[in-house]
């Protein structure tokens, strides 16, 4: 899952895990983002509101340092209609599937799976592992990542058509009419 450009804006959602203080057995975590953090991820974001943001982590570590984090993202946002513009509402629900890994194990998979050359992972493994930042996995940008990623950048209402006017061309207005008017003179002589 790639970062949504925020340019030099701070995470406005946070919810650090310490990776090294993760149990064996994994850890849940259920994250409710506040009204103060809708604001600011709607301004990110370039929409008219968010209404709720929840999330539903669990994280569990696997071998080598690496953390997998899986989830749901759910969230109600505010937009306007392209159509009409008139403020519509959208649910959202994104799944999260994630492995994270140390930062320089993390760099050293990129690399190996940019050249095609990593015989350690499946074939249809796309995308390197995410870093894991100082010991620490932000849940709350991974939910953000999330739920912008799921943003529809056209929102329509429903039932809403873009509808081009359509005018009937004129018969005496193309490119050859002048010919035909020639032709039809020549025919009357």
């Amino acid at each position: 899952m790639s970062r949504p450009t925020t340019g030099s804006a701070p995470d406005p959602w946070r919810a650090p895990v310490i990776v090294a203080q993760v149990p064996d057995t994994g850890l849940h975590r259920e994250l409710e983002a506040s009204a103060a953090e809708r604001q600011a991820m709607a301004e990110i974001a370039g929409l008219r509101e968010i209404l709720s943001a929840h999330a539903s982590f669990d994280v569990v570590p696997k071998s080598g340092g690496r953390v997998e984090v899986t989830g749901l993202v759910r969230g109600r946002i505010g937009q306007t209609c392209v159509v009409t513009l008139d403020p519509i509402e959208s649910e959202i629900e994104e799944e999260v599937d994630l492995m994270f890994a140390p930062e320089a194990e993390a760099r050293r998979l990129a690399d190996l799976i940019e050249e095609g050359q990593d015989d350690q992972e499946p074939p249809d493994v796309a995308d390197p592992p995410e870093a894991i930042v100082n010991g620490i996995i932000d849940l709350g940008r991974l939910a953000t990542d999330a739920l912008f990623l799921a943003i529809d950048p056209y929102p329509r209402k429903e039932g809403a058509v873009f509808e081009a006017e359509v005018t009937a061309p004129d018969p005496e207005d193309h490119p050859f009419a002048a010919l035909k008017a020639l032709q039809d003179r020549k025919k009357g002589k």
